[in-house]
């Protein structure tokens, strides 16, 4: 019987729970010194003078560097580190501040000890004479360009997307116009971000908690001018990324050559503080929307101009507006959509990938957009979509920005988030709610919603795996993916077992070490199962193959009558399954043989897959205080072919969780000056469960033709449907009052404004 398609429960989970997993900050690294960092109070200074003398002769102190020391050292050459993003190559940021500083938090000095408590002492002694600068702290300011965030980027601007129009709406019977705010968002993950090094040999060993070992050794290699056969860099259990630990920090690269100028190893694990202002932040775009269409309700027109706040630095924020061009249509047949966009350095924290990265952004603008229009025409929401949503396709299609989605049935969707949400009857009652002079109103958003996964250039998207045989007839599957939440231990091991026949857990999967896998890719974009697992599936395959070949030479029978029985994981002769041989035979048989079974895969899928889906969210509006209580949310989300429903459910829960924090809670701020206001959990106000509903889960399946297993992306899904839905229900609720739109997010006291302005 298969195991694909059952909500197995996730065989990594007892370590976790009982305490038993080893995260890079749990980890015994003998003889190690503690890296703590001085960080700017500034957002925008020269450093004129750096006097490190009194913390340098502070107990238990090693070592106190400036980037200038790092540069003098003899015993390490540091080099630039390596560019995110090919775009805006002067606005790169070096591992500790030269000259200086662009926002508050950046490091300048890195401090090591033997405790971190002497680190943090002597830290409170290091001098900065700052020279402030007036800081660039709003996107408007940026757009002005009276100062320059860096003086060799002009205007501010890191980046433009050229616009596809602007369109002619003459024609349009009824046009519509809206400012949009996608506001900043800490990435917040449990872990915040933890390394340590050692380079007191010939070879410099790295322990991350990022997603992928790969592109770690990369910008090891980089920056100290390594081969990366001299580098081994250990992945261990990982504590949350989201899409912000993608890329390694200066913070982390910076510690082997630490390590390499003490003499000993290092460690760093940073504050909640640290990581709230200075680990990448997420969204931090303003849409300009303009929709066009008939009064029946037809959308043929649609303009989106976009200001991406990117920080700093040039960081991945810079080219997120190319994924939001991509999807900027969305799930809809819209004739004629231009687009276009300005990235924006400002001295605040670097703007990074975040849990759908350029792609919720495209949704919840549209998404908006179309409920803005509904409103317009005076037509229910629901139909306006029913109007203009792109009929099922099972060939690829091509959006109007020129994005070829791989197949979709996106009316389905639709229809059965009305039915099981029985659409009608929320409508009666938030009638009837305003009809009796309720004072807490109803409000129902809906949302269709469409992404991009596995993102890839013109030669596809792979991924390594391999699959050993042992001796006693177990597996050891190797995967150049790397799990932080996700579940892909057991993911990986039903695929395997479904193929093999050989039990769960007789299968071992390793992860995460360089020296032991090849894989370079960074763990994100939602391309794991798809991608990851078909490299497992592959190797499956090709081990399968080979043992065949053993199996025959057992059976004393030709290779092409062998056939394996998955449900056994016996190998036979065709039609005469008594007589069978197992994999521990095999693996014994190549023991002794001394040919060990070894299947290797990098697979290769052509393109990029597009799951779907659409939400609707049901709030409670007080009208006397402006809260806002989210009652019900009912996500359809298609992502191909569910090989666990179980962890897919796990993966919705977390993004919708995160789409009603945009929608009604969190924000990042800075006060004028580049401050940051929200710099711990406090201020910040991160969602829990007492804000959330027990959400309902439908579950729609579309395979996608691009992979063996037919799936397709799901660990982003739930944001980028939640936000729109949950945003536009707060929205409906007080639409009868002649609210027209809330900016996110939808905090009480903008809803209690929103209420008081049409009075």
């Amino acid at each position: 019987m298969s195991l694909l398609g059952n909500r197995v429960i996730r065989t990594e989970d007892p370590k976790f729970l009982t305490g038993r997993s080893e995260y890079v900050a749990d980890l015994d690294v003998p003889g190690a010194a503690h890296v703590v960092f001085v960080r700017s109070v500034a957002a925008h200074a020269n450093l004129t003078s750096i006097d490190t003398s009194e913390a340098a002769a502070m107990p238990g102190v090693i070592g106190v560097f400036t980037m200038a020391d790092i540069e003098a050292s003899d015993k390490v050459s540091v080099k630039p580190m390596p560019a995110r993003v090919k775009v805006a190559e002067e606005a790169f940021q070096p591992l500790l501040a030269k000259g200086r500083v662009r926002y508050v938090g950046e490091p300048v000095v890195a401090i090591v000890a033997e405790t971190v408590p002497q680190g943090v002492d002597a830290a409170e002694l290091v001098m900065i004479d700052y020279d402030w600068l007036p800081a660039v702290v709003t996107m408007e300011a940026a757009l002005e360009a009276v100062h320059l965030v860096h003086d060799a980027v002009e205007g501010n601007i890191a980046m433009t997307l050229p616009s596809r129009g602007p369109l002619d709406f003459s024609e349009c019977e009824t046009v519509v116009e809206a400012t949009l705010e996608n506001q900043r968002m800490a990435v917040a993950p449990i872990e915040a971000r933890v390394g340590a090094a050692d380079w007191t040999g010939d070879r410099a060993l790295a322990w991350s908690s990022c997603q992928g070992a790969g592109p770690v050794l990369n910008g090891i290699a980089a920056s100290w001018g390594l081969d990366e056969a001299d580098i081994r860099v250990i992945a261990p259990d990982v504590g949350g990324g989201f899409g912000a630990k993608g890329s390694p920090n200066g913070e982390e690269i910076l510690l082997p050559g630490l390590s390499r100028m003490v003499g000993r190893p290092v460690r760093w694990a940073e504050t909640r503080s640290e990581n709230m202002v200075n680990m990448v932040h997420g969204r931090g775009q303003r849409q300009m929307v303009k929709v066009g269409g008939t009064a029946a309700g037809r959308i043929t027109h649609y303009e989106m101009h976009v200001i991406q706040d990117c920080g700093a630095y040039a960081e991945i924020g810079v080219v997120l507006p190319t994924l939001t061009m991509m999807m900027a249509s969305g799930t809809y047949d819209i004739e004629n959509v231009a687009y276009s966009s300005q990235s924006v350095l400002t001295n605040t924290t670097p703007i990074g990938a975040f849990r759908g990265a350029g792609r919720p952004e495209a949704t919840a603008a549209i998404e908006r957009a179309v409920d803005i229009f509904a409103a317009e025409v005076n037509i229910d929401s629901a139909e306006v979509r029913r109007l203009n949503l792109l009929p099922r396709f099972d060939e690829p299609h091509t959006n109007a920005t020129g994005t070829t989605y791989d197949n979709g049935d996106y009316p389905a969707a639709l229809e059965k988030l009305l039915a099981e949400s029985d659409y009608a009857g929320l409508r009666a009652e938030q009638q009837r709610r305003i009809d009796s002079g309720d004072r807490k109103v109803l409000g129902v958003g809906i949302a269709s919603y469409v992404e991009i996964t596995a993102i890839g250039g013109p030669d596809g998207i792979s991924e390594f795996g391999s699959l050993e045989l042992k001796p006693d007839g177990g597996l050891i599957a190797r995967t150049g993916s790397t799990p932080h939440g996700q579940g892909h231990v057991t993911t990986w091991a039903m695929i395997i077992s479904d193929r093999t026949g050989v039990p769960m857990d007789q299968i071992t999967v390793q992860f995460g070490d360089t020296d032991d896998n090849p894989g370079r890719n960074v763990t994100g974009g939602s391309r794991s199962a798809q991608i990851a697992g078909s490299a497992m599936h592959d190797s499956a395959v090709k081990l399968i193959d080979q043992a065949k070949e053993q199996a025959a030479t057992l059976l004393e029978a030709s290779v092409a009558d062998v056939v394996l029985d998955p449900d056994s994981g016996q190998f036979h002769v065709a039609g005469t399954p008594a007589r069978g041989i197992s994999w521990e035979q095999i693996g014994a048989a190549g023991n002794d043989s001394g040919a060990g079974l070894l299947a290797v895969s990098d697979f290769v899928q052509p393109r990029s897959s597009f799951p779907f889906g659409a939400h609707c969210s049901v709030v409670e509006v007080d009208l006397d205080i402006g809260q806002v209580k989210v009652l019900r949310h009912i996500a359809v989300d298609d992502c191909g072919t569910l090989l666990n429903p179980l962890l897919a459910d796990g993966q919705v829960h977390g993004g919708i969780a995160s789409g009603v924090a945009q929608a009604l809670i969190e924000e990042i701020r800075f006060d004028d000056e580049g401050t940051p206001l929200t710099s711990n959990f406090a201020d910040y106000g991160i969602i829990s469960s007492a804000e959330l509903p027990s959400f309902e889960r439908i579950e729609m399946v579309t395979p996608s033709p691009l992979n063996p297993l037919g799936a397709k992306g799901i660990g982003e899904a739930g944001t980028i449907g939640a936000t729109p839905a949950v945003h536009n229900a707060v929205v409906d609720a007080v639409r009868h009052l002649g609210v027209r739109h809330i900016d996110m997010p939808c905090t009480a006291e903008k809803v209690w404004r929103a209420i008081q302005a049409t009075q």
